[in-house]
């Protein structure tokens, strides 16, 4: 049920005035905040060509860069606060957060395992989900394109598409300088400025670069380390440089470089391990308050562990993109290089120390990443009888991965007991039993992609078009794995090819790392019509074939059971919508509908592995599916005033689920439980209205609100732990008020972030510590910075020709 607080917040929300979360025009030239275009007209690339939101048969909102940036967001992640159909699962460990459209997405630990939402940045895919999370310096556009998208854009778009579209070098001299100070939950400093720089009539340039430091929301209370973390230390450059060296020919190549170093992701204790009646377990309860601080849910802000988590991370890119006119028709070719390297270095016990029978578990992981790709497209005119739009791509990506898990354990101690049967390892030369069983495992995957596809759009009549599209996908994906233990011991036991070909009858470990390779071909596509019911007003009907390519479950705790190849997920979906622009442009309203069923599903599964060990493992889930409404609107009311908002209805639950080889039946999933991370009811409202005084200054006024209503955070089999790990429907409202300048070379903005202090947990994760005997383990929350009020102050200054 939802509670006052809640109430209030949507009541508040619903008669908001605030910042428009949606349909955004490209971000403003530097020298002044122009005024948005006729929402109408708002340009979009969803099907690889230049065309009106309006015109285009998908379901798609598009976020301006400046309103995520305005509302206190630095990434993807804080889109989901605009966009009703975008979900986003946070994680203890940067690299697997995922990002989940209409209910579906995949979360996994596998370094080969995709996702099932591509993210493509100025027209390169972003092959790792990590990759995607980069700061939102400089951007235009964001486009959210729902349901699946492979025909244009390609295996990993089984559930849809963000399409990042960075600003472009302006003909003139100019730019932007901007500062800003966070504060009220934790301190954050940040700055970023670009300049346009015009190098001749036909060459242009811009070079934008930003910083960020935050110290945290979370405090870690242990002696030796006594400080907030969950911050981040973030900063890059970003260069494009656009010639045209004939009025048929235009080149644009960009390069950019970012490194941060984040304190990240730090997981509050939250809820105890409970026996099957769902009281708390006597182990938990007599240990619990000498180890951890106290246990508050979504409300706990302090952890007391003995490291401190963090992400260290360095990408880089460069991409060469021709157009050339060809007569009317439009050649493009995309070549990309792009570097991610990272390393996770996480506390896996979440205590403080080691004690007799209470094992300490740190983990260490660096990795590297390296993609190449290279996509080729053949471009018609517009307005023809066919529209349609030919291509080819390929891409090459490798990753690999040494992690190292280092325990330290005790069977005895000379130290006193601090209670509850607690005692501490003791160190003592001679009378210790400390032992340090460590385990190293390297593992990587290569992924190749190669495709042919092509769209078209029939225009059978002035209001009436088919629409028509195909791709074919090649795939091979080649792994490895090594696992030794360095120091006996360890729970891992080693596990490379001799291991394998020995079998579960034991085989002699030879340090030679287990390889695995698997193929597949698809045919996927997309057909469809449209009908342009009048002048404003535009209505379609689309089948899509989604397709994600073939997986393996490659992570450290791989076993001989887990190492089949995944099968290739495939989705079937059905969309229809409405498009409507009403009153002269001031207003535009968009509905869809949509079903999809998803065949070998993706995701990762609780499973106990040849050893007896838990873990969880990434497998085919069987069938899915997800379907609902989704509606949004933008009006301008008057010159001055804007008002946006959305609401969406998903109902993604399990059809069928598939236990792994070898799974206990008490492994399996429930028919009909909701899919994670899939809140039934989303929605957004906001507007802005700049008051003109005619003096030094005017005055913009604007609210965000949000809502989401509850969702389940643990896909698991066990009822009682999918009641403990639901998060609860939450509201949250921004409030913003700025001073700019009449000729918008200047701006100062405060912003109140969640003005009503509501507090929510981003995800909910089970196997916290002190957990033995437990039906249920203790739980772990992660909590975002927009979990607690905090304001900012923003100064904007905008010059140039």
């Amino acid at each position: 049920m939802l509670d006052f607080r809640t109430i209030a917040l949507v009541g508040v929300s619903l008669i908001a005035v605030a910042s428009p979360g949606y349909a955004q025009t490209a971000a403003a030239p530097a020298v002044s905040d122009a005024p948005d275009e006729g929402f109408a007209d708002i340009v979009v690339t969803a099907q690889k060509r230049e065309e009106r939101l309006q015109d285009v048969p998908v379901a798609v909102t598009v976020v301006s860069g400046d309103q995520i940036s305005r509302l206190g967001g630095v990434n993807i992640e804080n889109a989901q606060y605009l966009v009703p159909a975008l979900n986003f699962r946070k994680s203890g460990v940067p690299i697997n957060q995922s990002i989940f459209l209409r209910g579906v997405g995949t979360s996994t630990f596998s370094l080969a395992g995709e996702p099932s939402v591509s993210t493509v940045l100025d027209g390169v895919v972003l092959s790792r989900a990590g990759e995607a999370f980069t700061p939102l310096a400089d951007i235009a556009r964001i486009e959210v394109l729902r349901g699946p998208q492979g025909t244009l854009f390609g295996k990993n778009a089984s559930a849809g598409a963000i399409n990042i579209v960075s600003v472009k070098p302006g003909d003139t001299l100019g730019g932007y300088a901007e500062g800003s100070l966070f504060f009220d939950n934790g301190t954050e400093y940040r700055a970023k400025a670009a300049i346009d720089i015009p190098l001749s009539d036909t060459l242009h340039s811009r070079i934008t670069g930003f910083y960020a430091n935050y110290d945290g929301n979370i405090f870690n209370d242990s002696p030796t380390v006594n400080r907030r973390v969950n911050g981040y230390e973030q900063y890059g450059l970003r260069g494009i440089l656009v010639a045209e060296p004939s009025d048929t020919v235009t080149l644009t190549l960009i390069g950019d470089w970012r490194k941060s170093n984040d304190d990240c992701c730090a997981e509050v204790i939250g809820a105890p391990a409970v026996l099957a009646d769902g009281t708390t377990t006597a182990l938990f309860a007599s240990r619990a308050p000498l180890l951890l601080p106290a246990l508050e849910g979504d409300k706990g802000r302090t952890i007391r562990q003995n490291l401190v988590n963090r992400s260290e991370e360095k990408g880089w890119g460069v991409s060469l993109q021709a157009d050339v006119e060809l007569g009317n028709m439009t050649v493009t070719s995309i070549t990309a290089y792009r570097r991610y390297d990272n390393r996770e270095v996480r506390d896996g016990d979440f205590l403080n120390a080691v004690y007799v029978g209470v094992n300490q578990s740190h983990d260490d992981g660096p990795q590297i990443g390296k993609t190449f790709s290279q996509e080729l497209r053949l471009t018609s005119p517009g307005g023809q009888f066919i529209d349609y739009v030919l291509g080819a791509f390929y891409s090459h990506a490798e990753t690999e991965r040494t992690f190292t898990r280092a325990n330290i354990n005790c069977s005895a101690s000379t130290l006193p007991t601090i209670g509850a049967g607690l005692i501490p390892c003791s160190t003592t030369p001679g009378v210790s039993t400390l032992t340090f069983p460590l385990a190293t495992a390297t593992f990587g995957s290569i992924f190749q992609n190669t495709a042919l596809f092509g769209q078209a759009t029939i225009n059978v009549a002035e209001r009436f078009r088919l629409i028509a599209g195909l791709r074919f996908t090649m795939d091979q994906l080649d792994v490895f794995h090594s696992r030794q233990v360095i120091v006996p011991g360890n729970a891992n036991p080693n596990f490379d090819a001799g291991v394998f070909n020995g079998g579960l009858g034991g085989g002699v470990s030879n340090g030679v790392p287990w390889r695995g390779k698997t193929t597949a071909d698809n045919l996927s596509g997309k057909g469809g019509a449209q009908f342009d019911i009048s002048d404003n007003s535009m209505a379609y009907a689309t089948y899509a074939r989604g397709y994600k390519g073939p997986a393996f479950n490659v992570f450290f705790n791989l076993a001989l059971v887990g190492t089949a190849p995944l099968e290739a997920e495939i989705a079937d979906s059905f969309e229809i919508g409405l498009k409507n622009t009403l009153f002269d442009g001031r207003v535009v309203l968009n509905l869809a509908g949509f079903y999809a069923k998803y065949k070998n599903f993706q995701a990762n599964n609780p499973d106990l592995d040849a050893f007896g060990n838990r873990v969880t493992r990434f497998t085919n889930a069987g069938d899915i599916s997800t379907r609902g409404f989704e509606a949004e609107f933008q009006a301008r009311p008057a010159d001055d005033f804007t008002i946006a908002g959305g609401v969406a209805y998903t109902d993604a639950k399990v059809d069928s689920f598939k236990l792994p080889p070898g799974g206990a039946p008490t492994d399996k999933v429930p028919d009909g439980t909701p899919l994670a991370y899939a809140p039934k009811w989303k929605a957004t409202l906001g507007g802005d209205y700049r008051i003109r005084t005619g003096g030094f200054a005017d005055v913009e006024i604007g609210l965000q609100g949000s809502y989401q209503s509850s969702q389940l955070s643990l896909f698991v089999p066990s009822a009682l732990a999918r009641a403990r790990g639901t998060i609860k429907g939450y509201g949250m409202v921004d409030g913003i008020i700025a001073l700019a300048g009449q000729d918008d070379r200047w701006k100062l903005s405060f912003l109140a972030k969640n003005i009503f202090n509501q507090s929510f947990a981003a995800a909910i994760a089970d196997g916290g510590p002190l957990s033995g005997g437990s039906a249920s383990s203790s739980l772990r929350y992660l909590i975002p910075r927009e979990a607690d009020r905090y304001f900012g102050l923003t100064a904007r200054l905008n010059f140039g020709e």
